[in-house]
């Protein structure tokens, strides 16, 4: 139904049903009403403009509630906004009800650490050392409950791995939601100041210049998407093996960095790369590609033309960084004896030493029309073979430890043949690492 498994909407109703219990006891000094149902309005009413005009979530009201309210009542703030603002996708009444649930449960449990530390009676005397230990723990618990509730969603519908589904997303959201908290705080504390709400809520104009900042960010990022899908799908109608190729090498390779520790900036450009790196064949002749014989001498030395014509594409894309090094040298062996250069050892810069083993990874692993996939453990193993020789042992360490303790789980394009006409042009090696 819509595409969501039973046990994901299982969840959902959980969460619902947790929420709910957040809900009360809910408070009787009806003093306490008008500011819940103003910060409940001002959030319903920023939400669609910051969905529509911006990006993410009004997170500085959500706080400002939880540092401002008891745990009840600040769990009502999120629940007209998440419930009447637009979604993109079906079913929505079900996707609603869940972005409420969790908010609801995530500025609750946010009071609750707030309030046990002592912070709403450091908001209410405006002491300012003691305010900030409290409204970090609230925004702690806050980023930690939204990131368990996610993940736990995106494992049961999507079937990631558990610890990958929540670490990424709740270490990304510490410093944006640290940021907002600092705005929730001061909110909070003018509140109670001699100039009262309307001081408070001049706090969102400069936070909505951030919002902009961050929306042209946004619209950049898409933008670099978009140019990625471009190129691929380019490739894609020249060479129908390299869809699902791509995708999966984009893989393995931001597996591989995020594994050897790397930021989440590199990470990014080397899982370009990765997707990338097949991008030359777009200066092969077709016929080359889809070939279905051996290739002779010349045409092989053609073939190999390839990482040079992708650097050469790639070039006017300043984005793409670092990435064009490793669509340039993907080839190269460790021992001197790829291509197109020659490199030896450390000269090959480290991005194409990861695309290398993540592109002889998927290649073993994947079914051709000349060659039936290797099982995984096959796979890993005829890497350490090569390791020190022609692939550098780090990236195959660190691809061999993520492999096995996360499992290996390819990215499956819809659109993608089951048993495409693949070309000899990129053929498995008997070695992994011979020359392609």
């Amino acid at each position: 139904m819509d595409g969501i498994p039973v046990r994901a909407r299982v969840y959902v109703g959980c969460a619902v049903l947790g929420a709910l219990c957040c809900l009360f006891p809910l408070p009787s000094d009806r003093t306490h009403w008008w500011p819940v149902l103003l910060l409940a309005a001002l959030y319903a009413g920023g939400e669609r403009v910051a969905r529509r005009r911006f990006a993410g979530t009004l997170y500085p009201v959500l706080l400002a509630g939880a540092f401002l309210f008891p745990a009840a009542a600040a769990a009502l703030v999120p629940l007209p906004g998440a419930l009447l603002s637009p979604v993109e996708h079906r079913p929505f009444p079900l996707r609603r009800v869940w972005r409420a649930a969790r908010l609801a449960l995530g500025v609750w449990a946010a009071s609750r650490a707030h309030e046990a530390l002592g912070g709403r009676e450091a908001v209410g005397a405006s002491d300012g050392p003691a305010l900030l230990l409290p409204a970090a723990a609230g925004v702690l618990v806050l980023c930690l409950v939204l990131a368990v509730l996610d993940g736990g969603i995106l494992a049961l519908a999507e079937g990631l791995p558990a610890r990958r589904a929540w670490h990424g997303p709740f270490l990304r959201s510490l410093a944006p939601v640290g940021v907002h908290g600092l705005a929730g705080l001061m909110m909070a504390v003018l509140w109670h100041s001699p100039y009262g709400p309307v001081a408070a809520l001049l706090v969102l104009f400069p936070m909505g210049v951030s919002w902009w900042v961050f929306a042209q960010y946004h619209r950049e990022r898409a933008a670099h998407q978009a140019t990625i899908r471009a190129l691929v799908q380019a490739v894609d109608i020249k060479d129908g093996y390299t869809r699902g190729h791509s995708e999966r090498v984009g893989q393995a390779s931001l597996l591989i960095a995020r594994e050897l520790g790397m930021d989440e900036g590199r990470v990014e450009v080397i899982r370009f790369a990765g997707i990338l790196h097949d991008v030359g064949k777009l200066g092969v002749p077709t016929r080359l590609l889809r070939k279905n014989g051996p290739l002779t001498p010349e045409e092989r030395r053609v073939i190999e033309l390839h990482p040079e014509y992708g650097h050469e594409i790639t070039r006017g894309i300043s984005f793409l960084g670092e990435a064009r090094s490793a669509i340039l040298h993907h080839h190269e062996r460790l021992d001197g004896s790829g291509y197109p250069y020659g490199l030896v050892g450390s000269q090959i810069p480290e991005p194409a030493r990861v695309v290398a083993v993540a592109d002889a990874f998927d290649a073993m692993t994947s079914t051709r029309s000349y060659s039936r996939a290797r099982p995984v453990p096959v796979a890993l193993e005829e890497l350490q073979r090569c390791a020190g020789a022609h692939f550098d042992p780090r990236m195959v360490t660190a691809l061999t430890r993520v492999i096995t303790r996360d499992g290996w789980h390819p990215i499956v394009t819809a659109d993608e043949p089951r048993l495409p006409a693949q070309s000899p042009a990129d053929p498995v090696p008997e070695r992994p690492g011979a020359r392609r």
